[in-house]
């Protein structure tokens, strides 16, 4: 046998390992929260450790204990105090470190939890450089310091000046989440969503006050504003609330939540919602009326409690329990009748609307015949799509990866094919700058190609309950051109299919504009602040011996180099909109007709 030919390894009892409750989590932290990040999307680590220890307040909140919750971020430093009941004394310790140890498994105590059981503020200590909790009940207090999740010291004794509850205070891991910083925006939005869902209690920021008395009712009125239809239908008891009106727009925007989770992926409870619609309005008005002609303008939101929710995959964004549509469609259906019997005004503004979707449905029923007759005739395939082996609505571990990129032109397209990942990415190739459709019908999308193929492909005719895939990323050169059908794109889909951006699924790719190497290294630079810097560190103060390219298009890209640009460490930036009674106003400024407004802005911004 050759003198260096592997052995094998050797696997007995010393290779076996217990990791204590807080090491898994440090191992594991996808586990636990999801992605990491660098606070640069909403989704990122660090917000997921604020909403679990926030979560906790509003389970005090929820079971009748506490009416404020503080919240104040300096820097890295986070702390919430709450004034519910605070954390039996006894078990302080073993509540921030011990997985599976919390109150939240006793009905009696949490009837609807919004926190993770017995994980949230465990995850949160083992993932802190500093960890303090400190829990305050009738006059005495139990304090417990952690330092990387490991106890640095506790403290007891009296506090008579102290009302009841809970103070945390944390700094997420610089080693695990390098380069962080809150996006005070994200929070902001979170904190509102905690309101409406709580009406009644206050939630300050850094001092700032989130309150909000009607609930859903004023989530619904922040929404649309002044284009509403008619009045906001409200209804509200102990387990189920919602709210819906109309507007003038496409499609139809929906605010799904379980127990104060946020479900984009709506489920169960949000197709029971829009069932219990169609038959309250069809049994007020004795008509049998088509549940898209009902639905389409609707904006609506309903918030369920149940003890025991079922979620169709990880990051709980859709409900799967079916034995609670009956019960939701039963309530839905007979709040709608009473309201519009007591709201005869209402009610007619309503019934005019859903007459309009009719006529409106009925007229574009010939030009989708059309486009549909015409696309069997050319192919069951779409052209210029690439299309990945997983899609979204996949019973996959992977399907919340699926994403499906919008290229500008063959050669970048070409470069990504070579490199994606065929399970979860594909590619779809623009021709061309795609049309303007800010202020055009939605037979538009029939009648133009590109549009109608964009449209198939994410299957988002209907709705987006159907979506094929997590992430609709924006891939366009960095050029003039390129920003020109980025913003193309954003204003057919905030036109026509709104709830898709809403429900943050769209995003823009963000790849390197310049290349900066020497005979050692390469970095890649994302704006000319980064070049000078690379240029530095390769080459000293006079840059000698330093290579810069500038990328001009994707297509220039080689393929083996935007591998590392679409893997594991993807820069994406999330399209959003703050409210949805900004869209309008927004598009008519930057795409509607030419106006001397928009052009002293670009001077004064862009020249």
């Amino acid at each position: 046998m050759a003198k260096d030919a592997k052995q094998p390894e050797i696997y007995d009892e010393s290779k076996i390992k217990t990791l204590s409750s807080l090491e898994h989590i440090k191992i594991r932290p996808g586990m636990y929260i999801g992605r990491m990040g660098d606070g640069s999307h909403p989704d990122d680590g660090i917000y997921v450790l604020l909403k679990e220890v926030i979560d906790n307040s509003i389970d005090e909140f929820i079971m009748g204990n506490g009416r404020r919750v503080d919240v104040t971020i300096e820097d890295s430093v986070v702390s919430v105090r709450d004034y519910g009941r605070g954390i039996p004394l006894g078990k302080v310790i073993d509540c921030v470190s011990q997985i599976n140890t919390g109150a939240k498994y006793n009905t009696d105590v949490f009837q609807f939890s919004v926190g993770l059981n017995g994980v949230g503020t465990k995850a949160v200590n083992a993932l802190s450089e500093e960890f303090l909790v400190i829990s305050y009940r009738e006059g005495k207090f139990k304090k417990a310091l952690f330092k990387n999740g490991e106890l640095l010291n506790e403290e007891a004794g009296d506090a008579p000046d102290e009302r009841n509850g809970t103070f945390v205070k944390f700094s997420p891991s610089k080693t695990l989440f390098p380069h962080y910083s809150f996006h005070l925006e994200y929070i902001e939005k979170r904190l509102w969503k905690y309101a409406f869902l709580n009406s009644g209690l206050s939630i300050y920021l850094n001092g700032v006050r989130y309150y909000s008395k009607k609930g859903l009712e004023d989530l619904i009125e922040s929404e649309v504003g002044e284009e509403k239809m008619y009045n906001i239908i409200h209804y509200k008891d102990n387990t189920l609330e919602f709210a819906f009106t109309h507007t003038s727009n496409y499609g139809e925007t929906y605010f799904s939540f379980v127990n104060g989770q946020y479900t984009n992926g709506g489920g169960t409870h949000l197709s029971a919602f829009k069932e219990g619609v169609l038959k309250g309005i069809n049994e007020f008005s004795g008509k049998s009326y088509n549940g898209n002609d009902v639905r389409d303008g609707i904006v609506g939101t309903i918030a369920i409690k149940i003890q025991e929710p079922i979620f169709e995959s990880q990051t709980k964004n859709k409900l799967g329990n079916s034995d609670i549509r009956g019960w939701i469609v039963g309530v839905i259906r007979q709040a709608i009748v009473n309201y519009l019997h007591r709201h005869l005004e209402d009610a007619d503004i309503m019934l005019e609307k859903v007459a309009l979707n009719e006529k409106v449905r009925k007229d574009i029923q010939a030009v989708k015949k059309q486009s549909r007759e015409k696309s069997k005739r050319m192919s069951l395939k779409i052209p210029k799509l690439k299309d990945c082996k997983i899609h979204y609505g996949d019973k996959s571990k992977r399907a919340d990866e699926t994403t499906i990129f919008l290229t500008e032109g063959q050669s970048a397209a070409g470069a990504m094919v070579s490199c994606r990942d065929v399970m979860t990415q594909a590619i779809f190739s623009l021709k061309g700058k795609p049309k303007n459709c800010f202020g055009e019908k939605i037979d538009q999308v029939y009648q133009n190609e590109e549009l109608y193929y964009i449209m198939k492909t994410l299957n988002i005719e209907d709705d987006i309950e159907s979506l094929r895939y997590n992430n609709v990323v924006l891939a366009t050169d960095a050029d003039v051109d390129g920003l020109h059908i980025r913003n193309l794109l954003i204003t057919f889909f905030l036109t026509f299919f709104e709830p898709l951006v809403l429900a943050g699924h769209l995003y823009i790719l963000e790849t390197p504009l310049f290349r900066a190497r020497n005979n050692k290294d390469t970095i890649y630079c994302y704006s000319e602040e980064e070049r000078e810097r690379a240029v530095v560190k390769l080459g000293g103060r006079n840059g000698k011996g330093v290579e810069i390219t500038r990328f001009k298009g994707l297509g220039e890209i080689s393929p083996s180099e935007f591998g590392q640009f679409i893997g594991p460490d993807i820069k994406l930036v999330s399209v959003t909109v703050e409210h949805m009674r900004d869209v309008y106003e927004m598009l008519k400024f930057f795409m509607g007709k030419n106006t001397p407004e928009r052009k002293k802005h670009i001077m004064e911004n862009l020249v």
